[in-house]
C-alpha cells in the first residue's frame, strides 16, 4: 500500500486568516477522463480535517484541485462584482511519488492567487 497522501490549507492574504468553509473538490485526471475523487469544507484552520486524499486512496497521477473561491468571497464581503474577478480556481498537478506526503495550499485574495508544493 502506498504511503502517499494529499493535503491542502487555504488562506486568505486580503484579511490575513484562514479561509473557512471554502469548498474544494479533488478530481483525478487521465486522459479527457475527469474523475472526481473527494470533496470537502474548509475548517476554521483553512484546512480539511483530514487529508483530501489519505494513504488509503492515494494513487499517483494527474489531479486538479478545484477551489471555489468566489462563494467564500462573496459571504466574507470581498471581491462585489457579477460575475467575480475569481470564481472557481483550478490547480493541475502530479504526484508521481507514491510514499511522499504532498500539500497543495492556496494563497487567496479577491484579486489574486498563488501556490506551491508545501509541506
Amino acid at each position: 500500500m502506498a504511503k502517499g497522501y494529499l493535503t491542502t490549507h487555504v488562506l486568505d492574504t486580503a484579511q490575513g486568516c484562514p479561509a473557512a468553509a471554502l469548498a474544494i473538490t479533488l478530481y483525478h485526471l487521465e486522459g479527457d477522463d475527469r474523475t472526481e475523487v473527494a470533496s470537502m469544507l474548509t475548517n476554521e484552520d483553512g484546512r480539511t480535517d483530514g487529508p483530501i486524499l489519505p494513504q488509503e486512496r492515494f494513487e499517483t497521477g494527474t489531479y486538479e484541485l478545484v477551489f471555489h473561491a468566489g462563494d467564500y468571497l462573496r459571504k466574507a464581503g470581498l471581491g462585489a462584482g457579477d460575475p467575480p474577478f475569481l470564481d472557481v480556481v483550478p490547480i493541475r498537478f502530479g504526484m508521481s511519488d507514491p510514499d511522499a506526503h504532498y500539500h497543495v495550499p492556496l494563497l487567496l485574495s479577491p484579486y489574486g492567487y498563488s501556490t506551491y508544493r508545501g509541506s
